[in-house]
């Protein structure tokens, strides 16, 4: 049971709103990142434009760094910390709204502030704007995915692609559907994000990635089966 190369498969079929955004991905997103992407660097990089894509649909602000150098547990406790932060900040802080959007009780939002150390009254202080805060998301992605292709991009192209970033977040954004996750799905989201990439660096070895990430090899196991990353046929 070790080896696991042969048993990967799909996600699962995607809930309706994840299909919306998929579309709007691909019948507008897509083309203003490829227009703009031609006009700034002179030719049309379709593994950028791919690479951009696909880190959007997986909503950006839900769109945090997996890190499994620290145990499951650790990650997935910052994880819930950012998780929350974000929805504080495009809520101005609202504990009754962040609980409606995260679909849980409010004693539990508090229960978690308390546990993060999250200043709320801080985040109420800098009042910021939740199209600011996606708009930074946005732009993060794009910056990141850019900054990964620095080794083929000419550095004067690059510059300039920098440069028009914050335009393009701005047309994306507009495009961009708002697709708020409950606690319970984001928490989903990251498990299966996280224990991919914990698998992929050990060679899909359960018994190596078990160790690695601070977990039993049996919870492991029951993890992935329910995630859908390996057949259990």
């Amino acid at each position: 049971m070790k080896d696991m190369k042969d048993h990967h498969k799909d996600h699962g079929t995607p809930h309706r709103a994840q299909e919306t955004l998929e579309q709007v991905i691909q019948t507008k997103i897509k083309p203003i990142l490829e227009t703009n992407l031609q006009r700034v660097l002179g030719v049309t990089i379709e593994e950028l434009n791919k690479d951009i894509s696909s880190r959007l649909q997986k909503n950006p602000l839900l769109d945090f760094p997996i890190d499994t150098s620290i145990s499951f547990k650790q990650a997935k406790k910052q994880f819930k910390n950012q998780y929350l932060k974000k929805l504080l900040q495009i809520r101005y802080g609202n504990i009754s709204e962040v609980a409606k959007l995260a679909d849980v009780d409010r004693r539990s939002i508090h229960r978690i502030v308390k546990e993060s150390k999250l200043n709320v009254d801080k985040i109420r202080h800098d009042m910021a704007r939740a199209y600011d805060v996606k708009r930074e998301a946005v732009t993060q992605i794009i910056e990141d995915v850019l900054n990964s292709y620095k080794e083929v991009i000419h550095p004067v192209k690059l510059e300039k692609a920098y440069e028009n970033v914050n335009e393009v977040s701005k047309e994306v954004l507009e495009q961009l559907p708002e697709e708020p996750l409950t606690l319970k799905e984001a928490e989903t989201n990251f498990e299966r994000e996280f224990l991919q990439k914990a698998l992929k660096e050990n060679q899909d070895n359960l018994t190596q990635t078990a160790k690695q990430i601070g977990l039993r090899y049996e919870t492991l196991h029951r993890k992935i089966k329910k995630l859908g990353l390996i057949n259990t046929a």
